[in-house]
């Protein structure tokens, strides 16, 4: 089942609403949807090179807004079923601490979610179950998202086709090292 929504999610480039079709995957990818937006996007940018950007912006407004929708499934479904159910099992208390220890580190959990291949929706969800603020979570999410979506659009329209094998296969964990390196030269200048 998830091949053939893997497949027909790609096929979507293809078609003259290709932009709808992305902005609609890129939010729903950001709250549920197991597919990520960079299957319709490098298709969509090797087609038209010269909308590689337009089709990063669209890509990146649609999933910051997936995850706003996200951050209110978090907020609002939390509330509602989850707290009084830890509450009914004496495990409340663990709730607070819990949320500050992610708050505390909620900057750098939506970067890093929203950069790698880590499903961003987990994060975006936590963000609103946890109460993280609002404007840290936006900026984050915009910040992250614009950097994979763009770092994608960048590297199809200065290289084409031969980097997409790249793309697919190593970007994602070239990402996650940046991540690890970035984190590590924040602690060794904390720490040092």
């Amino acid at each position: 089942m998830l091949k053939n929504l893997y497949h027909k999610t790609v096929r979507m480039a293809d078609s003259p609403y290709a932009l709808w079709a992305l902005a609609v995957v890129a939010f729903i990818e950001s709250s549920f949807f197991p597919i990520p937006p960079d299957l319709l996007m490098i298709p969509m940018i090797i087609a038209a090179p010269s909308r590689a950007f337009l089709i990063a912006l669209v890509a990146m407004v649609a999933s910051v807004l997936g995850g706003l929708f996200g951050y209110g499934i978090g907020m609002f479904a939390f509330e509602g079923i989850g707290r009084p159910i830890l509450e009914h099992l004496g495990k409340a208390d663990g709730i607070d601490a819990f949320n500050q220890r992610f708050n505390d580190a909620g900057f750098w959990a939506v970067l890093i979610a929203g950069m790698t291949p880590f499903p961003y929706k987990v994060i975006t969800i936590m963000s609103g179950w946890t109460a993280m603020p609002l404007g840290t979570f936006i900026v984050t999410s915009i910040v992250a998202r614009g950097l994979r979506f763009f770092i994608i659009a960048g590297l199809l329209w200065k290289f084409g086709s031969p980097i997409r094998d790249f793309i697919e296969k190593r970007l994602g964990l070239v990402l996650t090292l940046f991540c690890v390196v970035l984190i590590g030269g924040f602690f060794l200048v904390k720490y040092l």
